[in-house]
């Protein structure tokens, strides 16, 4: 029997307490007014807008240029005015001169005419100054409180999002962890449908692993209560007014996919899919252990019971996938989001439950395994990895090459503002396993799986952060306290809960009837490693 170490514990509740202090410090570092939001946002251009302030400057000077120029000119063209003027009046005072007095006084006239128009003219001239400078003042102060109020309006709702990010830092956590041991449930499940053979001698991990489902569904329950009572704002669809035609929030899209978009039929489906996932739990890992006395007939059942819950799975994975992950964009939608999201849980989930098989080997608890489970298990990794592959790019791929705006705006938006761990995701979940485990020996090196492990785990967490984030805090997101807190309190969470339930039962199950398959259960290449095979 296996003993749960007191080092082990401790790690896991240590990952817990900095988890929480974490995550309560992220939440309360949030802004919590406007100004604080402006605040941060001036702090953020000037970190990243030194290039940007440079060229404004420049332009501001440039401006500041051409109206000295403009100034200039217009003091030419006054002075100009002024020597036309009075050197028209020399001209005329010499003539009259020589001129018949009749024609002195005509000219005269003449003159004064001259003058008054020419008085007048200036006069409107300035009128019209006066009133250029007036319509301009008016139309800056104009621009300013437009200026004004569309800056409040950016601040404000980016106050939301920044709001919002300690909120997403945990749901994301929170559903990687949840995603995981559900799909090692499903696993283990498509095992005894199967009836596999080569797998018995790792059920007991798997029903371990699946023991952190009812913590985790537990918090994601609590997760769920307290969004349907507004206490964040990561649905937006949940907005108030949103579905009301007379409010300024309304939504017409929204308001067509009410009859399934709407707050209490969306609380009332998770609790349906928390309940027959957990209910398989108990009952498949309280017959599994009732089995060791070699009862067939528990055999027999518990093939049934895993029947009947791979079907609800089916259903209920992409119903969850819809209702927790795609409706944070509820403008858009995918007809293959619940399998990609399916597969992004089933290659993470394989790779947990190879890389808690090999500790336990080490730790000489599973002296059933072989190389050849190892070999196995990494060959499912490899080849769900290019199942994602293909997924992912079924769905970019032919919203990229349609172009259709309602489409194109979901990949728009974490292209431009998500590139980096965008493109990431993809050399993470593919190129790199691609390159690790294609070769057949590599699979069956411990610290090979191990090496390719954690990165298609940090790719996938990647993955579903980019499913969220956008959705939630836009541009306002990164990767800190309240993200790397997260993740330290679930890992805590799932070493506490497996090796706690692994600790619990025999880790051989003795009764299955497939138990001797499993114990002789090796390849051929890997028996005979080193050796020519054309002499066997």
């Amino acid at each position: 029997m296996y003993q749960f170490s007191g080092k082990l514990k401790m790690l896991a509740i240590v990952l817990m307490a900095v988890g929480l202090l974490g995550t309560g410090y992220s939440f309360l570092s949030a802004p919590k007014t406007l100004e604080e939001a402006k605040e941060i946002l001036a702090k953020q251009d000037a970190h990243h807008g030194g290039h940007d302030a440079k060229a404004d400057h420049a332009e501001e000077e440039h401006a500041e240029e051409a109206k000295v120029e403009k100034h200039e000119e217009e003091v030419t063209t006054e002075e100009h005015v002024a020597d036309s003027i009075a050197t028209h009046t020399e001209e005329v005072a010499h003539n009259s001169e020589q001129e018949h007095s009749d024609e002195v006084t005509e000219n005269t006239q003449a003159q004064d005419s001259s003058a008054v128009h020419v008085a007048e003219d200036t006069h409107e001239e300035a009128t019209a100054d006066e009133a250029n400078e007036t319509t301009t003042e008016a139309h800056t102060e104009v621009a300013e409180a437009h200026g004004e109020d569309h800056g409040d309006a950016h601040a404000e709702h980016a106050l939301h999002q920044m709001q919002n990010r300690p909120w997403s830092a945990l749901y994301v956590a929170l559903l990687f962890s949840l995603g995981i041991t559900l799909l090692v449930l499903a696993f283990y499940a498509s095992q005894r449908v199967a009836q596999s053979g080569w797998s018995v001698v790792l059920f007991r991990v798997m029903e371990a692993i699946t023991s952190n489902l009812h913590y985790v569904s537990i918090l994601m329950l609590v997760f769920l209560i307290v969004t349907a009572m507004h206490m964040n704002h990561l649905f937006t669809w949940m907005g108030e007014g949103v579905v009301d035609p007379t409010s300024p929030n309304y939504d017409a899209i929204v308001d067509g996919k009410k009859w399934y978009l709407n707050t209490p039929g969306w609380l009332m489906r998770s609790i349906f899919y928390l309940v027959v996932w957990n209910a398989y739990t108990f009952i498949i890992r309280r017959n599994s252990i009732k089995q060791d006395n070699g009862d067939l007939k528990l055999h027999k059942k518990n093939y049934n019971i895993s029947v009947i819950f791979l079907f609800f799975f089916m259903i209920t994975e992409s119903m969850a996938s819809w209702d927790w992950i795609m409706t944070i964009d509820p403008h858009w939608f995918s007809t293959l989001f619940g399998w990609y999201v399916l597969a992004t849980f089933l290659v993470s989930a394989l790779t947990v439950i190879a890389m808690v098989t090999i500790y336990l080997r080490s730790k000489g608890v599973l002296p059933l395994v072989n190389d050849s489970h190892i070999h196995d298990l990494a060959k499912f990794m490899f080849g769900f990895s290019v199942f994602w592959t293909y997924l992912w790019f079924a769905q970019f791929m032919l919203i990229w090459y349609a172009d259709m705006p309602e489409e194109t705006t979901y990949f728009l938006l974490r292209f431009n503002e998500y590139k980096v761990p965008f493109l990431a995701m993809v050399v993470m979940n593919f190129v790199f396993p691609i390159l690790l485990l294609i070769n057949s020996d590599f699979k069956s090196m411990p610290w090979f799986v191990i090496l390719g492990g954690v990165v298609i785990l940090a790719g996938h967490y990647i993955d579903l952060f980019v499913m969220v984030m956008p959705g939630t805090v836009g541009g306002q997101w990164g990767f800190g306290i309240g993200e790397v807190s997260g993740l330290l309190f679930f890992v805590g969470l799932f070493i506490f809960a497996t090796f706690s339930a692994f600790a619990k039962a025999n880790p051989v199950p003795k009764g299955n009837p497939y138990l001797h398959e499993s114990e002789t259960y090796h390849y051929y290449n890997i028996e005979h490693r080193g050796e020519d095979s054309n002499h066997h």
